[in-house]
C-alpha cells in the first residue's frame, strides 16, 4: 500500500472506446480478467459498458450507443479511444463535495443511494478527466461492480489499481486542483522519483500528473495494475484502449 490514511481510494478507472466488444475482449485476454458486469444503468447516458474486477478495484470500458453523448464528443476531441474517467471512494464525501462547490467546480451528475453516492465533476473545471467523487456504504462495497458488490464486500481475487497517470498542459496546477477537492496534498518532492511532474498519494494508489505531448490531448494515458497474470509475451506494459497498461 502506498497511501498513508488519506481516506481516499482509487476504485475505478474508465476507458472510452468507439467499439466496446473488441476493446473489452482484448483487455480480458491481456489481463486474464473474469466475467465482466454489464450495467444497464449507463443506458441513461447513451452508453453500454463492461466492468471488470481487479481485486476490489475495477476497470471499466464504455462506448456510446447513440449520437450526441459526452463520451462520443470526447472520442471526437481525443481522436480515438482513451482514458475517460477516474472514480474515487471517499470516507468523507460531504467534505469533498463542499470543497468542490467552494472552488466553483460544476457537478454534471449526482446520485445518492442507500449503498453508494456518486458525484461527477465537470472535466473543464477539473482538467484531465471526469473526476467522480463516490462513497460506498459499507465502505469497500461497490454497486458499480455489480450485484456481488452491492451493499456488501465481495470476496475479491488478489489485485488492485496501483496508479494512474494523467497528461495535462499544467501538471502542477491540475494536481493542486484535484488535491484540493479530494483533500490530499500534492506531493511535489516525491513526484520526480515517481516519474511524474506532480503526485497525489492516496490509500493504496497514486495519481501522477505529467506534461502532455505537444500535439497530444489531455487525459488518462497510463494505468498501472497489480495483477498476478503476466502480460502477453511477458512484457511489462501493453497499449490497449488508447492507454498504456502497466503491470506491477
Amino acid at each position: 500500500m502506498t497511501g498513508g490514511g488519506t481516506g481516499v481510494r482509487l476504485r475505478q478507472a474508465v476507458l472510452v472506446a468507439r467499439e466496446l466488444e473488441p476493446v473489452a475482449g482484448q483487455l480480458r485476454t491481456a489481463l486474464d480478467l473474469g466475467e465482466p458486469f454489464r450495467d444497464p444503468g449507463v443506458g441513461e447516458f447513451g452508453l453500454e459498458n463492461v466492468v471488470f474486477a481487479v481485486g476490489d478495484c475495477f476497470l471499466e470500458v464504455i462506448s456510446p450507443t447513440r449520437a450526441d453523448t459526452a463520451a462520443g464528443r470526447y472520442l471526437e476531441r481525443h481522436g480515438g479511444d482513451g482514458g475517460y474517467m477516474v472514480i474515487f471512494d471517499l470516507e468523507d464525501l460531504d467534505g469533498a463535495r463542499s470543497r468542490a462547490l467552494g472552488l466553483g467546480v460544476r457537478v454534471v451528475w449526482q446520485i445518492d443511494l442507500p449503498d453508494i453516492s456518486g458525484t461527477h465533476l465537470h472535466p473543464v473545471d477539473m482538467r484531465g478527466a471526469i473526476v467522480s467523487l463516490d462513497q460506498s456504504r459499507p465502505y469497500g462495497s461497490w454497486r458499480w461492480g455489480g450485484p456481488p458488490w452491492t451493499a456488501q464486500i465481495a470476496s475479491a481475487e488478489p489485485g488492485r489499481l496501483a496508479d494512474i497517470t494523467v497528461a495535462v498542459a499544467d501538471p502542477q496546477a491540475v494536481a493542486a486542483r484535484w488535491g484540493q477537492v479530494l483533500g490530499v496534498a500534492a506531493n511535489q518532492e516525491e513526484a520526480g522519483m515517481a516519474g511524474a511532474d506532480a503526485l497525489l498519494r492516496l490509500d493504496g494508489a497514486d495519481v501522477r500528473f505529467r506534461e502532455r505531448a505537444e500535439d497530444g490531448a489531455e487525459g488518462i494515458v497510463e494505468i498501472a495494475l497489480e495483477i498476478e497474470h503476466e502480460l502477453p509475451g511477458g512484457a511489462d506494459a501493453t497499449e490497449l484502449g488508447g492507454v498504456k497498461l502497466r503491470r506491477v
